[in-house]
């Protein structure tokens, strides 16, 4: 007979980010904890989350000193992926001698963390690979290319669907591909969407002065990196305010990543430094605040094989927010969506900046879209309208070690 949820324990493990910074894992750790499960988390260390061990809300967080990021080489990925690798032996055996879990959670990327549930597969634990992105894809959507690290992409990604008992995704994309290129039963791939708790994403009025004395205020918010398209949204800034002629507008850039340094530079050599303000990441309170100040809420992610089927939370959080976005044309985005957003065409700049620029001009369209955007994620795309698939997902693998 499976456990019941007060006797099931589960270990969560994520390379790329701290809980409980990243929001979606955080939100499956402490719905599993509300519901009885004992939750521990293994991690890396950054952005302030970096005490070793403690616990928030009930769940037990160990972390390990954050990786060097790899940006190139096979031998960056290496350091990269055995640093983490080691950690996550280290702390997973931790956390058995503290209580022994019945189940690993793998959280990608890396398309890796299937070696420690084979490991652990010898006691009888059970691997629930939960599908955050397409590695493969990210691979090329990042360097542009295929060969050799693609190809290994594919097998690890192949070899974790093969160790998974029950897969999450969050979209139907990603649920397609673990059906089709990760060869599992439909029965066993559940869609958890991320979206943000709508009782703590609440529309508000924002504070002015992020506006820099501008009449428009652009917000993004999220990591500034190679794949995210910040390039393209200087671009477009460009052409909005120098070709289209809307000189009181303010982009307001939330977040990290390790393109910072870069994206400053672009913009300074645009000579755009008055209508830019990058604050960092931000959390809680003063994230909303940005956020609710911002009149349009940007998402320049280009169009390539990854971000076609991704679902950003960026826009899910503009959404939330009653902001009416602004995207390239994706698949997922416009299934995010819907009427709540203009899509640009693939890539393109300039049509980027004119659909901002349509959305400058009519404020009541920005109001409707803005309505449209939080109706739908109240209705269907809130965490709320995810719980009973990820607790499902659990009552799914929990029944096979029964």
């Amino acid at each position: 007979m499976a456990p019941s949820p007060q006797d099931r324990s589960v270990l969560i493990v994520i390379e790329n980010l701290p809980v409980p910074m990243d929001r979606r894992v955080w939100l499956e750790a402490t719905t599993l904890k509300a519901q009885g499960y004992a939750v521990t988390v293994v991690c890396p260390t950054g952005q302030g989350w970096d005490k070793p061990h403690e616990v928030i809300d009930g769940v037990t967080i160990h972390r390990y000193p954050a990786p060097p990021e790899a940006h190139s080489g096979a031998m960056a990925y290496a350091r990269e992926y055995l640093h983490s690798i080691w950690h996550w032996f280290r702390l997973a055996r931790v956390a058995w001698k503290e209580r022994r879990f019945q189940v690993i959670q793998g959280c990608n990327p890396p398309d890796l963390i299937f070696l420690l549930a084979l490991w652990y597969r010898l006691w009888g634990v059970r691997y629930l690979f939960d599908h955050h992105d397409v590695c493969p894809e990210l691979f090329e959507a990042k360097f542009d290319k295929r060969g050799l690290l693609y190809r290994i992409m594919l097998i690890w990604e192949r070899m974790t669907f093969a160790t998974a008992s029950v897969s999450m995704a969050t979209n139907e994309s990603f649920r397609a591909i673990a059906i089709r290129r990760g060869r599992m039963p439909p029965e066993d791939v559940f869609v958890v969407r991320s979206a943000p708790r709508i009782e703590k994403f609440l529309p508000g009025p924002g504070n002015v002065a992020h506006k820099k004395g501008a009449r428009i205020l652009l917000g993004y918010v999220g990591v500034i990196g190679q794949q995210e398209g910040m390039d393209l949204l200087v671009q477009a800034a460009d052409h909005l305010i120098r070709k289209l002629g809307h000189t009181s507008v303010h982009f307001a850039i939330v977040g990290f990543g390790p393109q910072v340094p870069l994206v400053v530079a672009d913009v300074a050599a645009h000579g755009l430094q008055d209508h830019f303000t990058f604050t960092g990441p931000l959390y809680g309170d003063a994230l909303l605040e940005v956020l609710n100040t911002a009149d349009i809420g940007v998402s320049p992610d280009p169009k390539n094989a990854m971000n076609d089927i991704s679902t950003m939370n960026k826009v899910m959080e503009y959404m939330t927010l009653e902001k009416p976005v602004v995207q390239f044309d994706l698949t997922e985005g416009r299934a995010s969506a819907g009427e709540a957003s203009l899509y640009a065409r693939a890539n393109d700049p300039a049509d980027f900046a004119a659909k901002i620029a349509e959305l400058i001009a009519d404020p009541a369209l920005r109001a409707r879209m803005g309505r449209l955007g939080r109706e739908r994620v109240l209705e269907r795309l809130s965490w709320d309208a995810s719980v009973p698939h990820l607790l499902a997902a659990y009552d799914r693998i929990y029944g096979k070690i029964g």
